[in-house]
């Protein structure tokens, strides 16, 4: 089944991207045979990676966390900090990124693909099965409401980007998309943790301990809290001194600092407020993530689409960052009331405002009062030291709120037994 997905998706793809060069993208100086190259190598690493999320899946079932996060740190580094040497002494050629994105989506699904080998148990040839749908038919369900809500969810967050591909120049839409990476960067720190609590949670609501469940879900909160606001606070309080410390373009920090700015809180709140899903993944209950998804796109789209006709990016970040605080405050309370009654508004204070307020605080003021240095490499040292000292003002809140989760946890135990 993934595989007839991966061939359908990815071959529409790469058969349409001449039509995508010639007609959707405004090229104005790259030669319409080389973006269509580049479109279906694209194409190719969709697929890729839709099949090693089959075999990611299979790795992540068999919680070998540890080995999954070493590797994607790995594909990670190779995608971004390993292809900056082949640009730099090779070629910057669009080519020759995108097939060294290539060869890395290779190297990530094979890799993937060996390591399921290993996990699986061995199975003879007379062991094999034949294809039946039988063993689908239990989780077929919830698997269809998920891959239906995850497309939802491309829809929704690349909806900015597929509208802006088409008004802006090929490159203001570069800067727009850098912008973008910046942004969602956020998103690859929330990624290991959900990754580790989702088949934890399952495991725990699969014995019946809503207690333990509800204990790690809380405890994942702060850690997210503690890892992501600091980065949060950083891109957008200083979007302009980010940029500059990374790309030493002026017009690039002129175009999009605003931009960046509204997408990063937008993100920060998106990591946040993703949890009620990891809660009702474990619930084995979708339902009320896919009305959430359907009632955000509902929201979001529209707002998307005449944000971008009539602002540009700017409206696009505008409308990005109020739909994820709406979703926020309005559906986070009702799943949370569904599903762990009680729990929302202490979860809202002691896992999430309290630990950020203090951070907040000082990011506000040294916004206002802090002079960065002009030199870039000092100043992504000063922002390296920004971030570490709000990480440590979110810590030491949510190290305590921990404390007395454990003894809460202890007192319910003791009583219990009493």
């Amino acid at each position: 089944m993934f595989f007839a997905v991966a061939l359908f998706g990815g071959g529409l793809l790469f058969l349409s991207a001449h039509w995508v060069g010639g007609h959707w993208l405004k090229v104005r100086s790259l030669p319409l045979s080389e973006v269509a190259l580049c479109l279906q190598m694209i194409a190719i690493i969709v697929a890729l990676r839709w099949m090693g999320g089959l075999y990611r899946g299979a790795v992540t079932g068999a919680e070998r966390q540890v080995w999954l996060s070493v590797f994607t740190s790995l594909v990670a580094t190779l995608r971004f900090v390993a292809v900056v040497p082949v640009l730099v002494y090779v070629s910057a050629a669009p080519t020759v990124f995108f097939g060294f994105q290539l060869g890395t989506a290779v190297f990530e699904t094979v890799g993937l693909m060996w390591m399921t080998g290993r996990l699986l148990p061995q199975v003879t040839h007379s062991q094999k099965l034949t294809w039946d749908w039988t063993p689908l038919k239990p989780v077929l369900g919830f698997a269809l409401t998920i891959a239906f809500t995850s497309t939802v969810w491309v829809f929704v967050t690349q909806s900015d980007q597929l509208v802006l591909s088409k008004l802006l120049p090929l490159a203001d839409y570069g800067y727009f998309t850098a912008a973008i990476l910046v942004a969602s960067g956020l998103m690859i720190v929330s990624g290991p943790v959900s990754n580790a609590i989702m088949p934890r949670m399952t495991n725990l609501e699969a014995r019946g301990d809503h207690t333990q469940l509800i204990a790690i879900y809380r405890q994942a909160t702060q850690l997210i809290v503690v890892t992501a606001i600091p980065a949060t606070l950083v891109l957008t309080f200083f979007p302009r001194q980010v940029l500059w410390a990374w790309t030493g373009d002026t017009v690039l920090v002129d175009k999009v600092a605003s931009v960046l700015r509204l997408y990063a809180l937008g993100y920060g709140i998106l990591t946040v407020g993703a949890f009620p899903y990891y809660l009702q993944y474990a619930k084995s209950n979708l339902r009320l993530h896919l009305v959430g998804n359907i009632f955000f796109a509902v929201l979001l789209i529209p707002s998307i689409v005449w944000s971008a006709i009539h602002y540009g990016m700017i409206g696009t970040g505008w409308a990005w960052l109020a739909s994820n605080i709406i979703y926020f405050l309005l559906w986070t309370p009702l799943v949370h009331r569904r599903f762990a009654p009680g729990l929302h508004w202490d979860w809202t204070w002691r896992d999430v405002a309290r630990p950020s307020a203090p951070a907040l605080l000082v990011a506000a003021v040294a916004a206002w009062l802090v002079a960065w240095s002009p030199n870039r490499t000092w100043l992504a040292i000063e922002l390296a030291i920004a971030g570490v000292v709000f990480m440590a003002l979110t810590y030491w809140p949510a190290d305590r709120l921990a404390f007395f989760h454990r003894l809460d946890t202890l007192r319910r135990a003791k009583r219990d037994v009493a």
